[in-house]
């Protein structure tokens, strides 16, 4: 039988499917808890829109009391109210009896709060806590709470969830004989080779989406290294400045990681089922990382982690009897 008959019908004698199993393991290991943190924020993300506009409160309404006091005379009450502060905007509102929403600036600390436009009177943030933890929640799926840096990391991570989705597929093929048995469920086997199952029946449906997301997310964590490939691959000329194929792919990629752009699908035209089921369907998906970590990490605790536990407990258990031996 040739290498290429064992690997059709019996992969796991293979030392190439052996040598891959490791690598999809440890890259797996290695990146398991940022896939599920990037994979379960960016699900919440597709409804980012709904939940800034749940976060959203409406305007609050003072009582008049005197003459409205003018740009300036707000900015002194800012200024004595926090020290040191100095003001950046000020906002323009329509109804006189709105708060008055400030910013202010002291080296990196900005503060947005709102105020009395008839005594000066500090009101409050004007920034919703929803709405701030939504942000929040958008910045640490875009780059880790770490800005550029964590961009970039971001990046890297996304390369490597390429990497052990390529290499999961080499570890999920079972054989000519019985791949079917990698696409479904099956019925008492038990707990571990439920997720096993599991495992492989979510890497194989999901795997179109998941190296969707890596891709996308490898470009959007280093979009200059993407740009350049671009540019080696196929050069900028006079003739081809707004027709390259290379800027049509790059701008999916951008386009297919959120499903959507300002709220409206990509097969869509505009708010309605459409719309709905299209986002629904990319918070789904984007889910599969997730899940691949979770039956993953089931998978090596029973395999790996739970022998050697026991192996270190029945050694330490040895040992306890032997030196509570009585002596002859």
């Amino acid at each position: 039988m040739t290498y290429w008959q064992r690997w059709i019908s019996q992969p796991r004698t293979v030392w190439l499917h052996k040598a891959t199993f490791q690598l999809h393991l440890w890259c797996g290991i290695g990146i398991g808890l940022y896939v599920l943190l990037v994979s379960v924020t960016g699900s919440i993300l597709v409804y980012r829109n709904e939940l800034y506009t749940a976060a959203t409160r409406d305007p609050v309404i003072v009582a008049e009391s005197g003459a409205r006091l003018t740009d300036e005379q707000l900015k002194g009450a800012a200024t004595r109210a926090y020290p040191g502060y100095t003001i950046l905007t000020i906002s323009q509102v329509r109804n006189p009896d709105q708060a008055v929403s400030i910013s202010l600036k002291r080296h990196a600390d900005i503060k947005n709060r709102l105020f009395n436009p008839y005594t000066g009177a500090d009101l409050g943030d004007s920034v919703p806590l929803g709405i701030l933890l939504v942000s929040k929640l958008l910045e640490l799926h875009d780059d880790l709470l770490a800005g550029t840096t964590g961009r970039r990391v971001n990046g890297v991570g996304a390369l490597l969830l390429v990497v052990v989705a390529f290499t999961g597929i080499v570890v999920w093929w079972p054989g000519i004989q019985t791949w079917r048995r990698g696409l479904t469920l099956h019925r008492n086997v038990g707990w571990q080779r439920f997720t096993w199952d599991l495992h492989k029946m979510i890497g194989f449906w999901t795997l179109g989406f998941i190296l969707l997301f890596a891709v996308s997310g490898a470009y959007l964590g280093n979009p200059q290294a993407f740009q350049d490939l671009a540019d080696r691959i196929e050069p900028l000329t006079d003739a081809n400045a707004r027709s390259r194929t290379v800027d049509q792919v790059i701008y999916w990629l951008a386009y297919l990681h959120f499903g959507r752009i300002n709220g409206i699908g990509i097969p869509c035209r505009g708010p309605g089922l459409c719309d709905t089921m299209t986002k629904l369907v990319w918070a789904v998906f984007g889910l599969a990382p997730a899940g691949m970590v979770v039956t993953g990490a089931l998978m090596w605790w029973n395999r790996v982690v739970r022998k050697r536990l026991r192996r270190i407990l029945g050694h330490s258990l040895a040992r306890t009897k032997t030196t509570e031996l009585p002596l002859r």
